[in-house]
């Protein structure tokens, strides 16, 4: 699966009713519970990292491509627009990148 598939599949899901959709759910409980939900995935996906814990770092980072999708879709942010953003990054080195940023 593509990220781009996942956040199809994350439209589908939000549309539905929040009683038979997780997603759906999670959105309708608004920006704050999803970006809640992001962020204890984050940190359960650096525990893992940080142990050592192969097998769980790959369930929790899908759990973090997974919330990021339905943060971004709660702030109707389009997935291509980060993919663009990256795309931006990756035409200078990444030190001449941050640099950039830093003088901002």
């Amino acid at each position: 699966m593509t990220l781009e598939e996942l956040e199809q599949r994350i439209a589908l899901r939000a549309a539905a009713s929040p009683d038979e959709s997780y997603t759906a759910k999670l959105i309708s409980r608004g920006i704050n519970k999803a970006s809640q939900k992001l962020g204890e995935e984050a940190i359960e996906a650096v525990i893992a990292a940080v142990t050592g814990d192969r097998a769980e770092l790959v369930k929790e980072s899908a759990d973090v491509l997974y919330h990021l999708l339905v943060v971004l879709r709660a702030s109707g942010v389009p997935l291509a627009e980060v993919m663009h953003e990256l795309d931006t990054r990756t035409a200078q080195s990444g030190l001449a990148e941050k640099a950039s940023r830093e003088q901002s």
